[in-house]
């Protein structure tokens, strides 16, 4: 859930030269039958056409054998679903009523492997160590998928304990399942921790993918790989059931690759859950329809403040990054073009909310993990983050490329009952909301906040870990308010995205906002698995 160096460092310069002149329209790398097709074109076909789930479900299973398991073996997916195409043929049964099971009817979906699911698919959060778990219910939002009708075509890879295990790792990286590829340049990241969700959406091997974030690790893989992703205000979506860092700063959310696919699946996921006491904090907002917000003239008249910080400056000085600027003058220049005002920032929050937000993870995660390893089956031998530990430290694999050192310095505290925890907690909140966000967006009475989502994948590199240049998921992140990755344009044929982010429950406002940007500036490249930065 989480794409840590995004908490400790906002960017770095990019610095390699490249092009960033987008493609406006939609390029075919190949001809499956169902590219890029939308949640509402295939409801259409089930309904009009008489096509049938299981033929589609057999299609998308075919081509993760092709493409992520075989071909540009992108490593995206760990497990396919071996239930798939029985639930597809209930589906088919169910559709002969007359009626659809729910909005989501037939849709393939992917699962980041850290949500569970009580079916033959194992819940691993890609590492060795629950290499055989198999959880003992549906969390939540599996629950909501399964009776909406989607169909849970697999689990996908992530960058393993959602990228808080140890420094200096590899975004996409899981003992399960290796390195996830970024498909527009195999060589490249896809960012993460929603490494797999992410590729697997772009790639076309779903239609929509389920991702869960701490700081960064819906919006940066969307970015990175050229989609929609929603991480919306914490308490919107239930987190039973899914292997947490924080209960302070987690989420799920949808990623999809457009607004409209994502927001319907926003409105199957979210909603109240008695084991989550934070879906009880936005009650009257959970019944709304969010699609009703998808609607062109959403950012007429509105005040747009510009966050900048993430592209000019770094904590030691100063730097600047023209291509990526480029791109995002391009876009505040179409977003001023449909009716906005335009506010720049200066700064959002106090440097020392970061560390606040670090210590909050840290005592967050260990009580989080013990009470998740304590209800696994019997069969599986982790109970505790010492075990882990332990297992990690005799495995031959795991600590190959980057070490453990956050368990251990998470298991080394006195978990959410410590004094130095709750101090920082209440100073997080206090820098991250009132002095934060809410300060800016009320001062300047804003209706929303653009930046960059991040830079251009980098190269990944297993010895020495991520190369991060851009990120500004960590103010709503710290904060637990919503933020919209849209894509923005390409460098070289690489995607970049811009956020969207506000105060808490402001969801309506950013999806009309983020959805008048995309039906104008129609960003989206289909990616084309060029084998290395020779292709470019």
């Amino acid at each position: 859930m989480l794409n840590l160096k995004i908490i400790f460092v906002l960017l770095v310069i990019l610095k390699i030269s490249i092009s960033c002149e987008g493609d406006s329209e939609l390029k075919k790398s190949d001809d499956f039958i169902y590219q890029e097709i939308s949640v509402n074109e295939l409801i259409k076909k089930y309904k009009n056409e008489n096509l049938k789930a299981v033929d589609v479900i057999k299609e998308y299973i075919k081509r993760i054998n092709e493409i992520d398991m075989n071909g540009p073996n992108l490593r995206s997916i760990i497990q396919i679903n071996p239930d798939a195409i029985e639930i597809a043929a209930s589906l088919d049964e169910y559709i002969k009523s007359g009626k659809l099971k729910g909005p989501l009817h037939g849709i393939p979906v992917v699962l980041k492997d850290n949500i569970d699911t009580e079916d033959n698919m194992n819940t691993t959060a890609g590492s060795r160590a629950l290499a055989n778990s198999k959880a003992l219910k549906d969390s939540h939002i599996v629950k909501n998928l399964r009776e909406s009708g989607a169909v849970i075509l697999g689990k996908a890879n992530l960058s393993e304990w959602a990228n808080f295990r140890g420094e200096n790792s590899t975004s996409g990286w899981s003992g399960i399942n290796g390195q996830t590829k970024n498909p527009y340049v195999l060589t490249r990241n896809p960012c993460g921790s929603s490494s797999g969700s992410g590729v697997a959406v772009s790639a076309n091997l779903a239609v929509i993918g389920i991702g869960t974030e701490t700081n960064g690790s819906i919006v940066c893989p969307s970015s990175a790989n050229g989609i929609v992703g929603i991480k919306p205000t914490v308490g919107m979506i239930s987190r039973s059931g899914i292997i947490p860092i924080s209960y302070t700063q987690d989420t799920a959310g949808p990623m999809a690759r457009t607004l409209t696919d994502a927001v319907i699946t926003l409105n199957v996921l979210k909603g109240t859950d008695e084991k989550d006491p934070k879906t009880n904090l936005g009650v009257k907002y959970l019944n709304r329809d969010y699609t009703k917000f998808l609607k062109l003239g959403g950012l007429q008249n509105k005040r747009i403040g510009v966050y900048s910080l993430p592209l000019r400056n770094k904590l030691d000085g100063n730097v600047y990054n023209s291509k990526v600027d480029s791109l995002f003058k391009n876009a505040i220049g179409l977003i001023k073009s449909l009716g906005a005002e335009i506010i720049e920032i200066d700064f959002i929050n106090d440097k020392s909310a970061i560390e606040h937000s670090f210590t909050v993870m840290i005592h967050e995660y260990k009580d989080g993990l013990n009470n998740y390893f304590k209800n696994l089956s019997d069969n599986v031998k982790i109970k505790t983050i010492d075990d882990l530990i332990d297992f990690n430290k005799k495995d031959s694999l795991e600590l190959k490329f980057f070490n453990q050192y956050y368990l251990e310095i998470a298991n080394q505290t006195e978990g959410m009952k410590s004094k130095k925890y709750t101090e920082s907690l209440a100073s997080l909140n206090k820098l991250a909301k009132e002095q934060g966000i809410d300060r800016v967006m009320n001062t300047l009475n804003l209706d929303a906040i653009i930046s960059p989502t991040g830079s251009p994948a980098w190269s990944s590199d297993l010895l020495n870990g991520d190369n991060y240049y851009i990120g500004s998921s960590s103010p709503a992140a710290m904060a637990g308010y919503p933020n919209i990755s849209i894509p923005m344009g390409n460098i070289h044929g690489l995607p970049v995205g811009i956020s969207f982010f506000g105060k808490a429950w402001s969801e309506p406002t950013l999806i009309q906002i983020a959805f008048d940007f995309e039906q104008k500036s129609k960003a989206r490249i289909i990616p084309e698995f060029k084998l290395n930065d020779d292709e470019l």
